[in-house]
């Protein structure tokens, strides 16, 4: 008799706007995926959620490889940048930082999913465009997943940001969700039919 499918991994490595932050954890977009993953028959999958609120791509790089070591997961979410950006931080070493977790999951045999990012355009018009275009430029170079952008349709809709202006409400959840979902799901295919 055939036993029952291996579970696979999927890996969260997120800030605030992954770790529930502001709103019900049930209610985040991380426990909706989950809920997800069962509806639509992808039952094998299990979610670790290892997103910290204020976690930079330096903290997201340091902690990455421990996380590796002990999930081994098969897909690896990276939805970091935020923090750094909104803190100044150089673009290069942002850039450094998501290079390092990108290279490090591939090498324990996972894909990756980054999830893009933009931040205020008060930061100036250099730095701002600068900072956006790190992630399909990232997503090119490694040829990972790519969310375009994790905000969009939300940080300009009403009743959709807490208000400090950073962070989506418990409303806006799942159409974070939504805007990971069709990036993932050939993700998920792959590995299913690589596993086969």
């Amino acid at each position: 008799m055939p036993g029952a499918a291996a579970a696979s991994t999927i890996l969260v490595m997120g800030d605030s706007l992954s770790a529930a932050y502001g709103v019900e954890t049930e209610t985040a977009w991380v426990n909706l995926l989950r809920e997800r993953l069962s509806e639509e028959d992808h039952d094998q999958w299990q979610v670790v959620n290892a997103s910290i609120s204020g976690e930079t791509t330096d903290g997201g790089a340091r902690r990455l490889p421990a996380l590796l070591d002990r999930h081994q997961p098969d897909i690896v979410i990276i939805e970091l940048g935020g923090n750094d950006g909104l803190r100044g931080f150089q673009p290069p070493v942002i850039r450094d930082n998501l290079s390092a977790m990108i290279e490090a999951s591939r090498e324990g045999g996972a894909s990756v999913l980054l999830v893009g990012m933009q931040i205020p355009p008060n930061y100036g018009p250099r730095y701002t465009r600068m900072f956006a275009d790190m992630f399909p430029d990232l997503s090119d170079q490694y040829n990972t997943g790519l969310v375009p952008f994790f905000l969009e349709g939300i940080y300009n809709g009403d009743g959709m940001m807490q208000d400090d202006g950073i962070h989506p409400t418990g409303e806006a959840q799942p159409l974070l969700l939504d805007n990971v979902w069709p990036h993932l799901v050939p993700l998920l295919q792959e590995t299913t039919a690589a596993s086969r």
